[in-house]
């Protein structure tokens, strides 16, 4: 997993239950360069290059980093949260998968999702994901 922080806290700050992850997939411009950023206590995670896709493919990709940071850092209980519909109401099993390259990565997170105790995946207004507000820093 290529990740790089945007600051220095330990994963030993970090909470394990409970802990609220915020995700979000760019993709410049759509379909092109996909980017993910996760944001979890404070600490930006960012992947800056994720292949060539659409939005939604790059949102699916930030849920599965999300994930596999929580595992990472040790959490057994999380809270995924993201301003994806689509995303958020596949993972959470409330919306169908038809597409089959969503399908893939469905079934990477539900096999991910396997290792924790509780996992939840919540929608957030934009303005509220922090992971988006990081991802849109990269580039002013």
């Amino acid at each position: 997993m290529m990740t790089t922080a945007a600051n220095s806290a330990t994963e030993d700050e970090m909470p394990t239950t409970g802990l609220k992850i915020f995700f979000d997939g760019g993709c410049r411009p759509n379909p092109g360069h996909m980017e993910t950023a996760v944001v979890v206590g404070g600490v930006a995670y960012f992947q800056p290059d994720c292949g060539t896709g659409n939005s939604n493919e790059a949102e699916w990709l930030a849920c599965i980093h999300a994930s596999e940071i929580a595992l990472f850092i040790g959490a057994r209980d999380v809270v995924l949260l993201s301003d994806s519909a689509l995303v958020v109401g596949q993972a959470g099993g409330r919306a169908k998968c038809r597409n089959r390259d969503f399908a893939a990565h469905l079934e990477k997170f539900r096999l991910l999702a396997d290792n924790f105790d509780r996992i939840r995946v919540r929608k957030i207004p934009r303005t509220q994901n922090l992971a988006g507000i990081a991802l849109a820093k990269t580039h002013l």
